[in-house]
């Protein structure tokens, strides 16, 4: 197998980018019939042609835009191998985290509370899909994702999963919405509209189980697959929500939610999910110690 050339990889992630040889060049203060070269040597050890041209423009093939998206990772993990190894300690540390865009913002700060305060350190958050994430972590652009679903893990897998919290949860309504009188699940939901996670997360499925153990069909009001979706219906009187309390926090605080029942076989399952890396990030071992220390 012929070894990549990273400085061809380079040279073709600058013409990628500009769209010509000539503005690369210019960019890498090169002669245009150097970077025409290396690049036509990156095409034959890869074995596939990388752009086209059009007028005097070069546009990338398939196999073009496949071998940028990898270069970037590739120059990605590079640039963290470098802030790493010259971390000292003065310098602002940054901690970059992933969230799923459904989990809970305030279980995000709760984990972030050992740190967030502190003046040497940044705290970057991107949220996403569980998919997208798990590249950003595998590319090294992120040090961890925070997650409610928990991904399948076998022999091959890199990832390492930490569990961080257990959240209960209830049914949530507006003042309203509270019976006089104490009233069974059934009969909560039998006289209230419902206010649901979308089918394909973890905390549905679990409510469903429990529809089909008790028998009852509820009346479906909103769907969401957002938990701040989910705590804005709720708090709009559009039904009960099925959501941890910790989701609505502040808003049990002052009353403007109540909950009405809880669920005592349903829980929301928190994860931390990172993989095995030569010069981990310490602010991440700082993090994880504390939500070990609190449990």
């Amino acid at each position: 197998m012929a070894t990549l050339n990273l400085h061809h990889l380079r040279l073709f992630r600058a013409v990628a980018r500009d769209g010509t040889l000539t503005g690369a060049a210019r960019a890498l203060n090169i002669s245009q019939s150097a970077v025409s070269t290396q690049i036509k040597a990156l095409e034959g050890s890869l074995g596939q042609d990388l752009f086209e041209r059009r007028g005097r423009n070069l546009v990338m093939t398939e196999a073009g835009r496949i071998a940028l998206d990898h270069a970037e990772e590739i120059f990605r993990a590079a640039e963290d191998l470098t802030a790493t190894l010259k971390t000292t300690g003065t310098r602002r540390q940054a901690l970059r985290i992933g969230a799923l865009a459904t989990l809970s913002r305030n279980f995000q700060i709760a984990f972030l509370q050992p740190i967030i305060r502190d003046d040497d350190v940044e705290v970057i958050l991107r949220s996403g899909s569980q998919e997208s994430l798990l590249r950003g972590l595998d590319a090294l652009s992120l040090d961890v994702v925070l997650t409610n679903l928990v991904p399948a893990r076998d022999a091959a897998s890199p990832y390492l999963v930490q569990r961080l919290d257990e959240q209960p949860v209830s049914l949530i309504g507006a003042p309203g919405r509270r019976s006089p009188q104490a009233a069974s699940i059934a009969d909560i939901l039998a006289a209230h509209p419902v206010i649901l996670p979308t089918p394909e997360s973890s905390l549905r499925a679990g409510f469903d189980a429990m529809l089909e153990r008790l028998g009852i069909l509820p009346k479906i009001a909103a769907e969401a697959d957002d938990m701040a979706m989910l705590r804005l219906l709720a708090r709009e009187d559009v039904g009960i929500a099925v959501i941890p309390p910790i989701v609505v926090q502040d808003e049990l605080a002052t009353g403007r939610l109540v909950e009405l029942a809880r669920l005592d076989e349903i829980t929301e399952v928190f994860c931390a999910v990172t993989i095995t890396r030569k010069f981990p990030n310490p602010l991440l071992a700082k993090v994880l110690k504390s939500v070990g220390d609190q449990g």
